[in-house]
């Protein structure tokens, strides 16, 4: 460890009363002192401690697990999000969900298909992303995944437990780094292991950040990253007749037609208001001004709602 003050480092590992921290030459252990650093930041250390946050170019942050308000740091100064999903359990909802998270950090999403070699008849989902399908057995998408990374990009692995996200980065990494148990001969899964957010280096030149399955993929603030993820959906909204169409029942709904057409899948437009929801309330709850503004609504509609049952 350094013995000097005042110097600059990258928070290469969360262990959550401590941190690793490296400043290119050495790796050590430090505590925060009145900062919380994440995975990524590049900090200003006195000896030990960690005393600064240095400005983050782009966060990777969702609200926290349980009824608080309050948003949690994944990851920070990240180039790329890898969204991971197993070939054997593609679930479009939620890689919708996954993807909205990622946009919102401010970098580039990528879908990684993994367990390619599991399924005999490969579903590749339809996304505004890129995707690579790849198998740590056969390698298929290994060198895809690198060439990503190249020169020096930091990307991290988003996805549920199970979906090869540790295996991942030990083939990119061609070593064990990360621990990973067995694979379930009857589901094909394995059980992920990973208890810390860490940085791994690579032997391509870039880094990966790992983070533990997260069980409640929340999202934090951001309408423009839903916009992005339902780009098509925006689309058919601009084409409405009323600016403030809300597609239900309105006159000249484009939304509505294009679903009564079979040209927006049902299900995807359900998706899309639920997530578009989910962000109404997280910003209603930090803007004391948007709830006075949703309690004056539901007081209209309420007030509405009366005048109609008068006989």
């Amino acid at each position: 460890m350094p013995i000097y003050s005042s110097i600059k480092a990258r928070v290469v590992a969360d262990y959550g009363a401590e941190y690793l921290v490296d400043d290119g030459t050495s790796t050590w252990r430090a505590r925060a002192r009145q900062c919380d650093p994440a995975v990524g930041d590049w900090v200003v250390l006195d000896g030990v401690f960690v005393t600064e946050i240095l400005p983050r170019r782009t966060v990777f942050v969702r609200r926290a697990a349980g009824s608080e308000n309050v948003a949690q740091v994944l990851a920070a100064n990240i180039d790329i999000v890898f969204v991971v999903v197993a070939a054997t359990d593609v679930n479009t909802r939620r890689l919708e969900r996954y993807l909205t998270i990622a946009r919102q950090s401010g970098a580039a999403p990528v879908v990684v298909l993994t367990k390619t070699d599991l399924v005999d008849r490969l579903v590749e989902p339809v996304v505004s992303a890129p995707v690579i399908t790849t198998s740590t057995v056969t390698r298929e998408g290994i060198a895809a995944i690198e060439r990503q990374l190249r020169p020096a990009k930091t990307a991290v692995m988003l996805g549920p437990s199970g979906v090869g996200k540790s295996t991942l980065i030990n083939t990119l990494a061609g070593a064990e780094i990360m621990r990973t148990r067995e694979i379930d001969a009857r589901s094909g899964e394995g059980r992920h292991m990973t208890s810390h957010r860490q940085l791994v280096r690579l032997p391509c030149g870039g880094a990966i950040i790992d983070t533990p399955g997260i069980r409640e993929a929340q999202l934090w603030q951001g309408e423009d990253a839903l916009d992005e993820v339902f780009e098509d959906i925006v689309a058919l909204a601009l084409a409405c007749r009323f600016a403030d169409c809300g597609h239900e029942t309105e006159p000249g709904c484009a939304v509505k037609a294009a679903i009564a057409l079979g040209t927006l899948d049902t299900d995807r437009f359900l998706s899309y208001r639920k997530l578009e929801r989910e962000l109404r309330s997280v910003a209603v709850r930090s803007d004391a001004r948007l709830r006075i503004e949703d309690r004056k609504k539901w007081k209209r509609l309420a007030t509405a709602g009366r005048s109609r049952a008068r006989p």
